[in-house]
């Protein structure tokens, strides 16, 4: 009797270990990377892959805690998106995270870019979409048109900013959200200044847009909006350069021509006063803002500087304009840029 109570005693202690130790594989604290991981999993993982890409950011690996887990889960299918995977977590709680799908979003840069193929290509690098399918939409005219805008104008829907969004978001559902973060940023202050500038939100992105065009330095695009603004209400050619540059579709130019400023397009407004249809590029917030917020001067020319820093000497004459471009055609012929 003794020795079958031991035999007993034996087994229940090996049971007891064994099921201690698969408990602990499951709900121990088994996940040991250093710091937080991610796993991503598109559209084409199934469990196995799913696997795969977790034990490859768990050391030591702990195989049997999946394959209990996922069989206790009866998990199956895909689970796309992006996961968390933090230190000292149990791989239950992991695969039960990633079968609830939820998910940990990616801080997605919506970039100020000249054209939707740029910004399909820069979005695309952050989300599961590859850049064909995004593409597909930003050039779709029914997308554009349920959302209130038409090919000229799209750009300006984009409002440049770093966005929380899920990894596996749709294309679709992306240019959603800017639809909301467009609306977001117009606000009744911003409308009511647009309305004193007698603009419309898309006459300010593509004012906007040459204002970015022209400077890269935030500081001075208050008074280019400012000088840009004093022309159109002159009736006078706005005569940007990177209007003509955008015509032609040639952003390899560093010296605008007088055989440029010959092309035949609405966008040269070296030949057709106004603004252009649309925006050269998705205008960025401080050029919105420069815009609806200019300064107020009397400045009618501008010329980049001779020492190539980037910003402009502004003119009230056109005497003085001509100084300053006499100034920066030599500086150029200096540096043989053609």
């Amino acid at each position: 009797m003794k020795k079958v109570l031991l035999i007993l005693l034996i087994l229940l202690t090996a049971l007891i270990g064994v099921g201690g130790y698969f408990a602990y594989c499951m709900y121990g604290a088994v996940m040991n990377n250093e710091e937080t991981a991610y796993i991503y999993l598109d559209r084409d993982d199934d469990v196995d892959s799913l696997k795969t890409k977790l034990l490859e950011v768990t050391q030591p690996s702990p195989v049997l805690g999946f394959d209990l887990s996922a069989k206790l889960l009866r998990m199956k299918g895909n689970y796309k998106g992006r996961y968390a995977v933090e230190t000292g977590a149990s791989m239950m709680s992991v695969l039960r995270t990633v079968r609830n799908h939820l998910q940990s979003p990616v801080n997605v840069v919506v970039p100020s870019v000249r054209t939707m193929g740029d910004l399909a290509a820069r979005v695309a690098k952050q989300l599961m979409i590859d850049s064909t399918e995004v593409a597909q939409v930003l050039t779709s005219d029914s997308v554009m048109s349920s959302l209130g805008f038409d090919r000229q104008t799209f750009p300006g829907m984009f409002i440049p900013n770093t966005y929380e969004m899920y990894w596996d978001v749709s294309a679709e559902n992306l240019v959603q959200r800017m639809k909301k973060e467009n609306d977001n940023f117009w606000n009744d202050t911003r409308k009511e200044k647009a309305r004193q500038l007698g603009l419309t939100a898309n006459q300010v992105a593509t004012l906007a847009s040459i204002v970015d065009s022209e400077s890269a330095y935030n500081p001075e695009k208050p008074r280019i909006a400012g000088l840009y603004l004093n022309r159109m209400k002159k009736g006078m050619l706005l005569q940007s350069d990177p209007t003509v540059i955008y015509a032609l579709g040639d952003f390899t130019i560093r010296r605008v021509l007088n055989k440029h400023l010959a092309v035949d397009s609405p966008y040269n407004t070296y030949l057709y006063k106004g603004l252009p249809p649309g925006p050269i590029r998705i205008p960025s917030i401080a050029g919105l803002d420069a815009v609806l917020n200019h300064e107020d001067n009397n400045y009618l020319y501008m010329c980049a500087k001779e020492d190539f820093s980037g910003s402009h000497n502004f003119a009230v004459t056109y005497a003085e304009h001509q100084a300053n471009a006499r100034r920066y055609v030599k500086a150029l012929n200096e540096r043989g840029i053609k």
